[in-house]
């Protein structure tokens, strides 16, 4: 996985995202929607209406990144803009997320009590 920036503070934009935006279009809807400050060194994380596509927004002290990632199958868990504007990832969270998994009830594998 990239290492996008050395932080603790990541963000899913709730609800559906027009992937037609960048980085400008992105970091206007991070200060107007969400009221967050995008040059905070935070990581946004927005998905489009389909679902498989997801874009993730930082910002270092240099300047901006803008990542992509779309899925051949399935699509990207996401919670709805019903339940809240924003919500709070690990980046365990995230890792999960960027591989399709669930990441609110990921399946753990059962540990095997004998080798061999």
């Amino acid at each position: 996985m990239i290492t996008v920036v050395p932080t603790n503070r990541i963000y899913l934009c709730c609800g559906v995202t027009d992937m037609r935006n960048g980085i400008q279009g992105l970091s206007r809807l991070v200060q107007q929607a969400l009221s967050m400050d995008p040059h905070t060194g935070a990581v946004f994380c927005f998905r489009g209406r389909k679902g498989h596509v997801v874009k993730i927004l930082a910002h270092d002290d240099q300047g901006f990144a803008l990542f992509t990632k779309r899925l051949d199958a399935g699509h990207f868990v996401w919670p709805s803009a019903k339940e809240r504007v924003a919500v709070a990832l690990s980046k365990a969270d995230l890792a999960l997320l960027l591989d399709g998994v669930d990441w609110r009830a990921p399946s753990r594998t059962l540990r095997p009590r004998l080798a061999g």
